[in-house]
């Protein structure tokens, strides 16, 4: 089976999460360089915020598929399986955003917007509403302000992106049969189950037959069903997570190299250094060493 390409934007192989925090563009951007047709991949850190103003096509994610009738808004969490098919005259914004930090922000001042970040969504926009009209000056802010290169440009452009999330989140409560609209199969529901117990317990190096057995699977039925729904294995989930995490607490903490492997549930340092290299192909003290540089050059 082909393995769905992870990216962070589309066509660009991914990178830790942490060395863009918000990144917005036009849609033809990016798709026009693909004659408007992005094939299926994931962002397994990374959600992304469309709102197509013109033209229109299709949109697939996990699974199903939605018309796009601008304006609307398309709503794609990280580690969804999506593609697009666009017309080409499609014309509208793109946010893209590290989730993990969105999703901590929008717990501290407005908790009831989680939801709306773990599911995916295609919104209709009635042009006449108070929450259309706040869209637009949102997403030209968010984009004028990733052209500044200042001091706390991350901190304006998380704190326009949690006010841009408000209205997408009105628009969602004003759509009757909204709740319909973005009931995934049940294959796709069965992964969601496996991603929230890998977060809860990544750190654990909980076993795949475990995982599967909280799951009511074997652990070659849960592997099947992640292969089916994301491309990879349920193994290759665990991982990605772990790797996460790893890069995080190099790039941020003040941890040794030993601590994190312990706090990652690794034993032995030296077999968290080659699980590490093995899926960066990095040793732990180069890789936070670069991102110490990057962070740095900022």
């Amino acid at each position: 089976m082909t393995t769905v390409p992870n990216f962070a934007l589309y066509g660009h192989e991914a990178q830790p999460s942490w060395l863009d925090m918000v990144h917005v563009e036009r849609i033809p951007v990016r798709s026009s360089l693909f004659d408007w047709e992005i094939a299926p991949h994931v962002h397994d850190a990374l959600l992304q915020l469309l709102y197509v103003v013109r033209g229109g096509g299709e949109v697939f994610i996990d699974e199903l598929k939605w018309p796009v009738r601008p304006p609307c808004l398309i709503v794609v969490p990280a580690n969804a399986v999506h593609g697009f098919h666009f017309l080409a005259d499609t014309d509208g914004h793109v946010i893209t955003a590290a989730q993990r930090p969105l999703e901590a922000a929008v717990k501290a001042v407005a908790p009831e917007l989680l939801p709306m970040l773990r599911r995916p969504a295609v919104l209709l926009v009635d042009a006449a509403s108070r929450a259309a009209e706040a869209l637009p000056p949102l997403f030209e802010a968010m984009e004028r302000e990733t052209r500044v290169h200042e001091a706390g440009q991350m901190a304006v452009g998380l704190s326009l992106l949690v006010a841009l999330l408000v209205q997408v989140a009105r628009i969602g409560a004003a759509q009757p049969g909204d709740e319909d609209a973005v009931l995934r199969s049940r294959k796709a529901q069965q992964v969601e189950r496996f991603k929230a117990l890998v977060e809860a317990r990544f750190r654990e190096r909980v076993s795949i037959e475990d995982y599967g057995q909280a799951l009511g699977v074997s652990a070659g039925q849960l592997s099947r069903l992640c292969r089916e729904v994301l491309g990879i294995s349920a193994l290759d989930v665990v991982n990605a997570r772990v790797v996460h995490e790893a890069q995080r607490e190099l790039a941020y903490s003040l941890l040794s190299i030993k601590q994190i492997a312990a706090v990652l549930g690794f034993e032995d340092e030296a077999y968290f250094g080659r699980f590490f290299k093995k899926h960066t192909g990095h040793r732990p003290t180069d890789f936070r060493a670069m991102a110490q540089r990057r962070l740095a050059a900022a």
